[in-house]
């Protein structure tokens, strides 16, 4: 059974995920191609080194201490699922607010701990007077389908930081 809380900023450390597996076995891929979007075939390992660690860990603990939501999955004492919101509103009407990650390691995936970790993103969103939460999300088949699943649909209004910081996610939306 998961238990699920926030995580305050000095608990985040590289220690939090030693039991954490990032392993993402990808085939398949959205890729927008003259305006369309088409599956394609990108076989690559999506895996995590010790340095995105250490830029995972930089990255909550901001967004804890500049008053975000870092909120997160527990199995048997072990991290195992997280969900991080930014708190700043964003976009031309200042209606989104970026859920800058969602993860689940591969050893807990298909329990719906991913599910619990986005509702409560959404929650917490609308209680700072969020309208929508702002997703630049992995392009792969799988990572799309939960999108998709909880109500995620094409951003109406990309984000150009996002956009420039990884060219193939899908920018997305959720409607709170």
């Amino acid at each position: 059974m998961e238990q699920y809380r926030k995580l305050n900023e000095d608990e985040i450390c590289r220690e939090l995920f030693r039991d954490f597996i990032r392993h993402q076995n990808v085939t398949k891929c959205w890729r927008r191609d003259n305006d369309k979007w088409v599956i394609r075939d990108d076989p690559f390992v999506d895996e995590w080194s010790e340095a995105d660690y250490k830029i995972l860990v930089d990255c909550l603990r901001h967004t804890v201490s500049a008053g975000g939501f870092v909120y997160a999955a527990f199995a048997a004492g072990r991290l195992k699922g997280f969900v991080s919101v930014e708190p700043d509103l964003m976009g031309r009407e200042g209606d989104y607010l970026d859920l800058s990650s969602i993860h689940v390691s591969e050893d807990m995936r298909g329990r719906g701990i991913g599910k619990k970790l986005f509702l409560a993103a959404k929650e917490w969103a609308a209680g700072r007077g969020a309208k929508k939460l702002y997703i630049s999300a992995h392009s792969a088949v799988e990572s799309q389908a939960f999108y998709r699943t909880m109500g995620c649909v094409e951003a109406r209004e990309y984000q150009q930081k996002h956009v420039e910081a990884e060219p193939y996610d899908c920018q997305l939306e959720c409607v709170l």
